[in-house]
């Protein structure tokens, strides 16, 4: 290719999304110009409005601007690439802040030699935030193309880079969409909230495939099965290893990832040869990875020259400066109207949420979206997995069909339109899947429908001198640790050696006990944690270091059992037999899951056709709590019952959250049905070894030639 041909490669080629012929952008030198003058009347106009603020913008006339603001953009043009290259690595670990630093020096610099122009104080940081305002406000209503010019640019800087010899399969783009079930991505591409991918199914290039989740229906199992292929012992979101002195491990945790990771790992995941991860749990073996947080500890492994994509436009940072705190803005309206119109159920979303949101739906997915851009221009990735949080983030405070939800698609769905216009630059074909981890379920939490906190349940169900650790936090973005103290029961502790009787009926037990509820008191010592995961909760008994069975719980705390399967919220535990091995077990019925036999009403009835198999995996797991609990679902209202203090939920089985989907090339073997992430994997990593061998399969014939 001519280092001096910057033109997009659509001219010649078709869209590899669609296999249609590509009609190469229409627009003309006047037009272009036109836009061009918009914006820099803008950016004038900005700094004018900068200048009369008082903040440290000292402009005399409108002349001095227009002369100010015409520099900026030639010196921005010649030397913003060559800055960017130098001082990468600030502009990384000052997680972007640096570009507004940069520019208001420019800026500053200009000042020294154009009289009637100074700049001081916050006005280095203000000045380069207004004129991305302007910028900003002015694509949007204009509509104007500001990607074109990105990929001109850094197509330009990207060429030299470029190997001899391109790659001629196709590059596989997984983006996956936390969180979203499959009815609901359905119903947002028939209500119109993304046309991108609705467009890729009615031209018939994609089709939907629904895929089950493992009993533990959130990120942290998801990733490891997809991702690695291998998710053996990720109980839930978090969980208690009593041989480790009862530390509680939380999937997303940054000291957790790594360990998990190491677990998990034997060196195949799915993106091991030549694969990227971007925004992911896990890394599935590669070390090109962006905001990773298995790998994110590792500063020499944050730092990545893929950064560089992120700021090769001088306007592009400072432009989501400004959408994050807009985001923030919606936030609030959105608060306060969720609050006037009394929306049901509803949960306090607080100030920390504020910035939370807006840190997964605008800073991370910019970040995503920007550096996956730069992969598909350079080439070289066979395979990037990429995950967008916001969706999930919200979901999981406003409901799951709300309407900031549905918006959050809509822009995702912006995001994925870039995208497919940037593979029209590229010198090499990209096949684009778009998928989920899971989904979630929506419903009042328990605390809301019986006026108390589930381990506050537990905790009256059990001796009144037993004290309990709880971990309901609701956040899946922070992680706690806590090693609790191990004081016991000598009275409890002793008995457990002295249990002889046979296991009695197990659904005589639970539905003659009667009972009782002590008083709650504040613990000083845990003997019991009790953690959530979404729908999904699990109760340890800590004082013993193995897994209790049946039999020991019901001797040693002997309301315990029946006083949580009688609850109206909750579906069915489970809990390990001496004498029957996995069961189980509901308010009017018995699972035994290994006989695969059912007394009196099948407590799994509704929870699907595949919850015996989930639960007997999870029964063999290591870490799998004496309790395992499930709140109830109604297939009707298809409601859920959180244990945390969440709208939109997930973790567990019943309904939507077991359910996300995969959008792929319809020419896929993807096999139906398809369950567990641990599958999902499978069918990455052959369609990638497909495209790797269509192009050795073609080199060996024109070789034989």
């Amino acid at each position: 290719m001519d280092p001096k041909d910057i033109r997009p490669k659509i001219k010649e080629t078709t869209n590899y999304i669609t296999n249609e012929p590509v009609e190469p952008e229409k627009v003309s030198s006047k037009a272009k110009i036109g836009r061009s003058i918009v914006v820099l009347i803008g950016e004038i106009i900005g700094f004018l409005l900068i200048a009369h603020a008082n903040v440290g913008l000292v402009v005399t006339s409108w002349e001095t601007a227009v002369v100010a603001v015409i520099a900026l953009a030639i010196i921005n043009a010649l030397i913003w690439p060559l800055l960017t290259r130098l001082f990468l690595p600030f502009l990384v670990y000052t997680i972007g802040i640096g570009t507004l630093i940069m520019d208001g020096l420019l800026i500053y610099l200009l000042s020294l030699f154009t009289p009637g122009l100074t700049i001081e104080g916050p006005a280095l940081i203000l000045a380069p935030l207004g004129m991305a305002l302007i910028t900003t406000i002015l694509s949007a209503v204009l509509t104007l193309d500001s990607e074109s010019s990105y990929y001109r640019t850094v197509t330009r800087d990207l060429i030299k880079k470029r190997h001899p010899t391109t790659k001629t399969y196709p590059g596989i783009i997984i983006l996956e969409i936390d969180g979203l079930a499959k009815e609901i991505f359905e119903e947002a591409m028939k209500k119109g909230y993304m046309p991108t991918l609705s467009k890729w199914v009615k031209r018939g290039s994609h089709t939907v495939t629904e895929w089950e989740t493992d009993l533990s229906s959130q990120t942290g199992a998801s990733q490891a099965g997809i991702l690695h292929g291998n998710n053996e012992n990720i109980t839930a979101f978090r969980w208690v290893e009593k041989e480790h002195n009862n530390q509680i491990v939380t999937s997303t945790g940054f000291s957790d990832a790594p360990m998990i990771e190491k677990r998990i790992s034997d060196g195949n995941g799915l993106l091991v040869d030549d694969g990227a991860s971007r925004s992911n749990l896990f890394s599935g073996d590669t070390d090109d990875v962006v905001l990773t947080f298995s790998k994110i500890k590792n500063l020499k492994k944050f730092y990545n020259t893929t950064w560089y994509y992120l700021f090769a436009n001088p306007n592009r940072f400072p432009s989501i400066i400004i959408l994050f705190f807009w985001e923030m803005i919606l936030e609030i309206i959105s608060q306060i109207t969720h609050w006037l119109r009394n929306v049901q159920p509803r949960i306090r979303r607080g100030l920390a949420f504020i910035p939370t949101r807006a840190g997964a739906n605008v800073l991370m997915r910019e970040i995503t979206t920007e550096s996956i851009m730069g992969d598909m221009l350079v080439g070289d990735i066979d395979i990037t997995y990429a995950t967008y949080l916001g969706y999930d983030e919200i979901a999981h405070h406003t409901g799951i069909r709300d309407n900031d939800s549905f918006k959050c698609l809509k822009q995702l769905d912006k995001q994925f339109n870039r995208l497919e216009k940037a593979s029209e630059y590229a010198d090499r074909p990209y096949k684009f899947v778009i998928q989920s981890d899971h989904g979630q379920g929506n419903g009042a939490t328990f605390k809301q429908r019986y006026g108390i906190s589930f381990e506050n349940y537990v905790r009256s169900l059990l001796p009144e001198d037993m004290t309990l650790y709880s971990n309901m936090d609701s956040n899946e973005n922070y992680s706690k640790m806590f090693s609790p103290f191990k004081g016991a029961r000598d009275s409890i502790k002793n008995g457990i050696d002295n249990i002889t009787d046979r296991t009695e009926d197990v659904l005589e037990y639970v539905t003659n006990e009667k009972v009782f509820r002590t008083e709650n008191k504040k613990p000083e010592e845990s003997e019991v944690i009790v953690l959530a995961s979404g729908n999904l909760a699990m109760v340890y008994l800590t004082q013993f270091k193995e897994r209790l069975s049946y039999e020991k719980i019901k001797n040693l705390f002997p309301n315990l059992i029946p006083g949580l399967v009688k609850q109206e919220g909750i579906g069915f535990i489970m809990v390990d037999s001496e004498e029957f091995g996995p069961m189980a077990i509901g308010a009017n019925g018995v699972y035994y899951l290994n006989e695969d036999e059912i007394e009196g009403e099948n407590p799994l009835e509704v929870f699907g056709e595949n919850a015996p198999q989930h639960l007997r995996r999870s029964n063999s797991f290591k870490y799998t709590p004496d309790i395992l609990v499930n709140s109830f679902y109604d297939p009707e209202t298809e409601e859920i019952c959180a244990f945390e203090e969440l709208v939109g939920s997930h973790g567990g089985i019943g309904g939507t959250q077991s359910k996300p989907f995969m959008l792929h090339p319809v020419e896929w073997d993807v096999p139906t049905p398809l369950i567990s992430a641990e599958n999902v994997y499978k069918v990455l990593k052959s369609e990638i070894l497909k495209y790797r061998n269509s192009e050795n399969i073609t080199k060996n014939l024109n070789h034989g030639k």
